[in-house]
């Protein structure tokens, strides 16, 4: 259709120049806006959002990472920018650019802090992960007092108040992100965990996000109808607002303080509150009904943040702090609330902001239009199917339920995209139109008219899509899920029977009863409860796929719904070194078949996992370059308080299960005295004391037991839970080199993942020596994860049931097969060396030669054998050749090289030796 000409200026000034193309697409693109500057972190987020969604199975700590992508990276970003936008619309102000560059600057702050925290919690990091919220909470807060300020200085509005809840809600994040931030440290009991994690999900969900979504919709939900503001919005919208913060505030602190029925009345106060705002959106609906997706989408979204409140009221109403499970209700906090009224949101609000006339933002809504019933229809009747019991519904029906769920959610990002190139094709060619003086062209009616959806086709449409993948996954596993009975007479469908049994996990590495019989057919639900007053536990059967209760603390009891019992299955606990201890589980199917035996097996347990051969680890290849050798020179005696006349040695050892790089190649998930595999050479002078403050930050039951005391084991060497403490005192009385252990059962598994170390007692009259080490033997059993750590190096596990077949997989010195081999220790010619040695086991002794020399001082358990080549019945001349070892003996041998060289010191048992037990000390 031809364009009209519009009257060219009659100004004496020359008309500016047309503009070029580069300079219509950028005007067009809005890429100069800090609306577009800021947003670009929300669209990499929701990017590596759905990526992650896709290939969670291999990334560490995937479930927290999404559920953050979500949190942080997509809803805190857009709380931030758009808070910021209706801000400057409520109370009418523009802000000035150089304010522009520090909004944005803010928000990359904000990004950046983000990262950091989840590196430090992916990659174990809590300094980084305290940095990181740290710094999250800090950009929220400064967001906050910026409106605040901005607030002070308008004039009074009609809807001030919603800027006044936006404060609020700022200010609420840098509590969550502390409450976060020891959460992530994780050395706390079960009990102060759910109450911190409570208040964690309150404050920023209900709190941060609830508030800020609640008060925006108050101007927003009318607008985004088309629709004029019912006449009681403001009064309704105050009344909820205020009942949302007296909500988030009494469960809060209900939980902080262990008072669980007035957190969860807090939670009702909050869902009444909930209430009066839907009552408000459901009679502003009477005038227009939501026909699009953004209209569609935030109504199920507000729907589904009601139902999430009143369902964690009846968890906290029901359960026990220390035995609720809050990520059970997650799904519906974050992916029926947040997503959807993020993406409901920005499918009003981009077009409108991108402007460009009516024309630009209907062709841009069309796109973010398509398929609008259709999409709401699956993505909420797959989350409906997602929440219900995993029992009822079965793995696979959830499976398949997520993936197409996810997949629409998905579909946002190409949406977003043609919408967007339609906004900016319109605006191009507007502007190119305005630049020659002519009007654009006018458009058609199918183009002016709004888009009429076929609700009723996109409902069945959408509505069988999430139908057919729920029948496929009970097609794909009858015997899982319980939503459908197929006929026929086939055991694998069920008789509708339960069996249930109730089973304790005991302190005697014992199941009692640990074994049931179980019809075919019917289902078995275990009641899972820990006896054990120190360690966790847990059961995992190989039925059905697999199913385990998670680890089940003291005093906890978990119910485990292993489906339909079709043959024999066996079950165990899966904590490294249980099973072998005797902590296993029969499940025997009567009227089963020879062939029925259900057993599929569980990788990575460690149990029934191939240990590793010394011949499959290189040990002539290189160290890895970040790991470091440990110095074996001897420190001497610390100074110390004197208490009595007596010197007392403080020291604390913070029990943590790290990864750690034993030999090349080859890092352990170990245990660990202060971080590292073998723990700290203590040293000290007889009549010293020692105290001890054992702190447990691991995940399972820890002890200590130091042979250079005498005292009673029972308080002293008991094992401690997660989370809590103990002081171990002992006088040293006698001489020598003693070994400590962690003593909780399986001892072998403990020692051989690296609790163990070395206390050095000087006996008297002690000589003078040029150099002086200590060198400690213990060997490890090893099964290969199939894991691999960032470097390359293969994550190996402690294989507790071959330490009684006696063939280590590595022998080493001071916690690692080569370091002194790559690294070697020095001395000179001439020089008096001695060297303290220590076999720690947990089996293996020692017979410790060094290659080239002999010791002319011997001494073992406390007495001299040899000392300066004089025996104990005053023989000069002699010299030995060898120091012979049992586990857990320890003595030092003195020396001096007479020849420049390369010497080894090993242990002469060569099997031994070949598999790590082999060092270098270089002379000059």
């Amino acid at each position: 259709m031809p364009s009209q000409k519009l009257p060219l200026s009659t100004s004496a000034n020359s008309p500016s120049p047309s503009p070029s193309p580069e300079q219509i697409a950028r005007r067009a693109s809005g890429r100069a806006t800090w609306h577009r500057k800021a947003s670009k972190p929300v669209s990499v987020w929701m990017i590596l959002l759905f990526i992650l969604i896709f290939v969670h199975r291999w990334v560490p700590n995937s479930t927290w990472l999404m559920v953050h992508m979500v949190t942080l990276g997509l809803i805190t970003n857009s709380i931030l920018i758009w808070s910021q936008h209706f801000t400057e619309a409520l109370l009418k102000l523009k802000l000035p650019d150089e304010a522009r560059k520090t909004q944005v600057g803010r928000i990359y702050g904000l990004n950046a802090s983000m990262i950091v925290l989840m590196v430090g919690i992916v990659g174990g990091i809590y300094p980084l992960t305290l940095l990181g919220s740290t710094g999250v909470g800090l950009m929220v807060a400064w967001h906050g007092l910026n409106l605040l300020l901005q607030l002070r200085g308008a004039l009074p509005a009609r809807f001030d108040s919603t800027v006044r809840f936006y404060i609020a809600a700022a200010w609420l994040l840098p509590v969550g992100a502390t409450f976060g931030a020891l959460l992530a440290r994780n050395s706390m009991t079960t009990d102060l965990y759910n109450r911190l994690l409570l208040g964690h999900e309150t404050v920023n969900v209900l709190g941060f996000v609830g508030l800020t979504v609640v008060g925006t919709l108050m101007t927003l939900w009318p607008t985004m109808l088309r629709t004029k503001m019912h006449p009681a919005a403001v009064q309704l919208s105050k009344i909820g607002l205020w009942g949302m913060v007296a909500g988030v505030t009494v469960t809060t602190l209900a939980a902080l303080f262990n008072l669980r029925s007035l957190a969860g009345a807090g939670l009702v106060i909050y869902a009444l509150a909930l209430l009066v705002i839907a009552v408000l959106m459901v009679k502003t609906c009477a005038a227009k009904k939501p026909l699009d997706y953004p209209t569609l989408s935030v109504a199920a979204g507000f729907a589904w943040l009601i139902v999430g409140t009143v369902w964690t009221a009846v968890m906290v109403f029901s359960t026990d702090f220390a035995q609720l499970h809050l990520r059970t209700v997650t799904p519906v906090f974050v992916a029926g609330f947040l997503l959807q009224v993020l993406l409901g949101a920005m499918s009003y609000l981009l077009p409108v902001r991108m402007g460009g006339g009516p024309a630009a933002v209907r062709a841009s809504n069309r796109e973010f239009n398509r398929f609008s019933f259709g999409r709401v229809a699956i993505i909420n009747i797959c989350l409906t199917f997602f929440v219900l019991p995993a029992e009822l519904t079965g793995s696979m029906v959830r499976a398949l339920v997520s993936i197409v769920g996810a997949m629409t959610l998905a579909a946002f990002i190409p949406l977003m995209l043609r919408g967007v190139k339609k906004s900016v094709a319109a605006r191009k060619e507007m502007i190119a139109a305005r630049a020659r003086g002519e009007a654009p062209a006018p458009r058609t009616p199918v183009e002016v008219a709004p888009q009429q959806p076929n609700a009723r086709r996109e409902l069945l449409i959408g509505g069988g899509a999430a139908l057919a993948a729920v029948a496929t996954g009970v097609a794909i596993a009858p015997s899982s899920s319980k939503l459908l009975r197929w006929g026929g007479t086939n055991a694998s469908r069920g008789t509708g029977e339960v069996t249930r049994i109730q089973v304790q996990a005991t302190s005697d590495m014992r199941f009692v009863p640990n074994s049931v019989e179980v019809p075919v057919g019917n289902e078995l639900v275990i009641e899972v409860k820990n006896m054990d007053g120190t360690n966790i536990h847990d059961l995992y059967i190989d039925a059905n796929g697999g199913a385990e209760t998670g680890r089940i603390n003291p005093g906890e009891t978990r119910t485990l719904h292993v489906g339909v019992i079709t043959g024999d299955a066996e079950g165990w606990c899966t904590i490294i070194g249980h099973r072998a201890m005797g902590m296993t589980f029969s499940v025997v199917a009567s009227g089963a078949t020879e062939d029925a035996t259900g057993h599929e097996g569980m990788p990575g347990t460690g149990a029934d996992s191939t240990v590793m051969k010394s011949s499959e680890i290189d040990l002539s290849a290189p160290l890895s370059k970040d790991f470091k050798v440990r110095d074996a020179t001897l420190a001497p005696v610390e100074s110390a308080e004197i208490q009595d006349g007596a010197r007392v040695h403080r020291i604390t050892f913070d029990v943590s299960e790290t990864e750690q790089e034993i030999a090349p190649g080859i890092t352990i998930n170990s245990w660990t005295f202060t971080d590292s595999y073998m723990g700290p050479v203590l040293h000290g002078k007889l009549g010293d004391i020692f105290e001890i403050t054992l702190k447990n930050n691991g995940t399972m039951g820890h002890s200590v037991d130091f042979h250079a005391g005498m005292v009673s084991p029972n308080e002293n060497m008991r094992t401690i839970a997660p989370g809590e403490e103990l002081v171990y005192r002992f006088e040293a009385t006698g001489s020598g080199i003693w070994l400590y252990h962690c003593s909780t059962m399986p001892m072998s598994t403990h020692i051989a993942a690296g609790m163990f170390g070395a206390v050095i007692i000087d006996p008297v009259s002690l000589s003078t020596v040029d150099r002086e080490f200590v060198v400690v033997q213990n060997e490890t059993y090893l099964t290969d994860t199939g894991k691999s750590t960032a470097d390359g190096n293969k994550i190996v596990d402690v294989a507790p049931d071959a330490v009684a077949d006696g063939v280590p997989t590595l022998t080493m010195w001071n916690g690692h097969a080569t370091q002194y081999v790559a690294e070697p220790l020095q001395a000179r010619v001439g020089e008096k060396v001695r060297m303290w040695v220590l076999a720690a086991g947990p089996s293996q002794g020692c017979s410790f030669h060094v290659v080239g020399s002999q010791f002319h001082t011997v001494y073992k358990e406390g007495a001299y054998l040899l000392r300066d080549a004089q025996d104990a019945f005053g023989n000069d001349g002699g010299h030995a050749q060898s120091l012979d070892l049992a586990s857990a003996q320890g003595g030092f041998v003195e020396m001096e090289f007479r020849e420049v060289g390369t010497y080894s010191f090993v242990n002469h048992s060569f099997a031994e030796m070949e598999r790590g037990a082999r060092g270098l000390i270089e002379v000059k």
